[in-house]
């Protein structure tokens, strides 16, 4: 997909989300940009997760986009937050 043309107006120079789209379909494609920085079949902490989570956002709130992935079934973790991964599903 191409996310920059998608995601225009919501993106800086440098390709980084400046904040999150109100509307669905919007915020869904900007979680799926930041989705398909994880690789499949690879397991992150939760500081791994963050920082990927940072790189591609200019705004300081990745605590609230992490769970939005989760919630949005994009990223899967343990109950105790120790391990995540890529969501085969979507």
């Amino acid at each position: 997909m191409n996310y920059q043309s998608e995601l225009k107006g919501f993106l800086d120079d440098k390709g980084k989300l400046t904040h999150m789209p109100s509307k669905h379909e919007k915020r869904k494609t900007a979680l799926e940009m930041i989705r398909d920085k994880f690789e499949n079949d690879k397991n992150y902490n939760e500081k791994e997760v963050n920082e990927i989570i940072k790189g591609i956002i200019s705004f300081s709130d990745h605590e609230t986009v992490r769970r939005e992935l989760i919630s949005a079934k994009m990223l899967n973790r343990t109950l105790d937050g120790a391990k995540y991964w890529r969501s085969q599903i979507g």
